[in-house]
């Protein structure tokens, strides 16, 4: 008996307070790569960015890269580091279509992220909407829910812009997520599995469920400040904690 109650009171008692973080949910933010797909499962995000500073070495900008920049395994952040150096130019703007077009090359090998799909279809029959706020392209956003047969369940997509600096955890695109819904913060949530998600997110008091599919993320959401109660490892935990609200 001891053992049993020892095993099943803190998934209880998780539950309970996840139900309490969805009970006033109304609206969804969504970001894209993680709690809705592993985007480039098929096309790895480390090649990418490897690739992104050979384009930008023979561009004869690579000395603009710092040495943690130039191997890091996401493109996202090369991308950023060279616009710290070289903001509003045309060439950022180039290379964030160049860094779209290799998006829309992933898509065809993106991997939903286990029970996103049923959650999608569950959960917005109890909501008033859903949209994507993503630092990935909205064009790629958009393409890989039509993969899907998801394209209905969101209203609204926002997603990277040529300005680079209104990237998460600048709050711009859950605002206009926002606007697009006709939603109030408070009875919104933001679901993301960084934390400039998170950030973003608190910036304008919209609360917020973090997706940690291994440790590493976990620990990252928990060291960005994420309450440990709102952390899920798995969809299903989300899931789970529906079909307990009335």
């Amino acid at each position: 008996m001891t053992s049993e109650t020892t095993q099943t009171d803190p998934v209880t008692a998780s539950t309970e307070k996840l139900r309490k973080l969805l009970v006033p949910v109304r609206y969804v933010l969504w970001d894209l790569d993680g709690p809705i797909c592993r985007l480039f499962a098929g096309h790895p995000a480390h090649e990418v960015a490897s690739s992104l500073v050979e384009l930008i070495d023979r561009l004869g900008l690579g000395g603009l890269l710092t040495e943690t920049e130039r191997t890091h395994p996401d493109p996202q952040a090369v991308l950023l580091g060279l616009n710290r150096r070289r903001p509003d130019s045309d060439l950022i703007a180039d290379l964030e279509e160049w860094l779209t077009r290799q998006e829309l090359k992933a898509v065809g090998g993106a991997y939903p992220t286990a029970y996103s799909d049923p959650l999608i279809r569950t959960w917005l029959a109890r909501t008033d909407g859903f949209a994507i706020t993503t630092n990935n392209s909205a064009r790629a956003a958009a393409a890989y829910i039509e993969t899907r047969g998801l394209t209905s369940c969101f209203s609204a997509i926002y997603g990277r812009t040529k300005n680079l600096d209104l990237m998460k955890p600048d709050p711009h695109c859950l605002s206009q997520a926002l606007k697009a819904l006709g939603a109030k913060e408070a009875n919104t949530l933001m679901l993301g599995d960084a934390p400039t998600d998170f950030e973003a997110a608190t910036e304008l008091g919209v609360p917020f469920l973090g997706y940690a599919r291994n440790q590493r993320k976990a620990d990252a959401l928990l060291g960005a400040g994420v309450d440990p109660s709102h952390i899920v490892r798995s969809l299903q935990e989300v899931l789970v904690a529906l079909k307990g609200l009335r």
